[in-house]
């Protein structure tokens, strides 16, 4: 059985709606879902800390990475996680993982793109290999990536609420997350 982590910080809970999505898709499957709400109270001086989490990241096939789009990029918080990831990059740790990304933002682009794009830098500096949605926006059967982002999930939430096609997007991501883990899980 396939083990996939979401790993996110959220703040107006627009992420966490997407990411919530995204393992209510898969409760109904044989994967395991390990899943970590970045905390202030985990940064102690500007570094995350966590040994708990990241020796059960360790374990997982697959890690789903969430964050708001801040100014072009991740949150703080989710920053000073990927940064304490650089104490075992250089073991690799996480070579052959599959990676995933989910983020939001308040303006109708806001540059998520470029978030989703520092999310699979990071993935691809611990050899993981990156997932991204594989719908084009206009696909009316599939009603997902309605932003036409095809690196991961972009959400567009000016207000708080989810628009139901980014929800669905999350879904898709995680059920194509878990399809791929699986079949590396098994080694084919």
């Amino acid at each position: 059985m396939a083990k996939v982590a979401f790993v996110y910080f959220s703040n107006t809970d627009v992420t966490k709606q997407l990411v919530e999505a995204a393992i209510s898709e898969l409760e109904h499957t044989e994967i395991e879902c390990l899943t970590h709400q970045i905390s202030g109270k985990e940064i102690i001086e500007g570094r995350f800390k966590n040994q708990e989490l990241m020796d059960s990241l360790h374990k997982c096939d697959a890690i789903i990475f969430g964050s708001p789009t801040y100014m072009g990029s991740v949150s703080a918080q989710f920053k000073a996680f990927a940064d304490a990831t650089s104490d075992f990059w250089e073991q690799q740790a996480w070579a052959g993982k599959i990676a995933a990304g989910i983020t939001s933002g308040s303006g109708l682009n806001g540059d998520q793109s470029s978030t989703l794009q520092y999310l699979s830098i990071l993935a691809s500096q611990h050899g993981m290999l990156w997932v991204g949605l594989d719908a084009p926006f206009s696909d009316s059967n599939k009603n997902i990536n309605r932003l036409g982002c095809h690196l991961g999930v972009t959400a567009h939430s000016p207000d708080g609420s989810v628009d139901e096609s980014d929800l669905k997007s999350a879904k898709y991501l995680a059920i194509r997350v878990s399809k791929v883990a699986a079949a590396f899980a098994k080694g084919i």
